[in-house]
């Protein structure tokens, strides 16, 4: 496992120990938990699919656009990562 720290504003390292404390675990395995579920690594949970309804996009040429569509849809995810 890998050691990171993290720099917190007062309201959430609060908030993250209060929930720690209301577990009963450590605040690094609420923080492991939070970003886990946040990043949708948790096991046997789908991932949300961001270009899932592009067929319901009311544009008629999407199914002709598709690959440029899906190319711009990764490039957005792979920068807000």
């Amino acid at each position: 496992m890998k050691r990171t720290t993290l720099s917190l504003p007062d309201d959430l390292a609060q908030a993250l120990a209060r929930e720690a404390r209301r577990r009963s675990t450590s605040a690094s395995a609420v923080a492991r938990d939070a970003l886990a579920k946040h990043l949708y690594l948790v096991p046997g949970e789908a991932r949300p699919v961001p270009f899932a309804a592009l067929g319901h996009s009311g544009h008629r040429t999407t199914a002709r656009d598709m690959e440029d569509l899906l190319a711009r849809e990764w490039d957005d995810d792979a920068r807000n990562r």
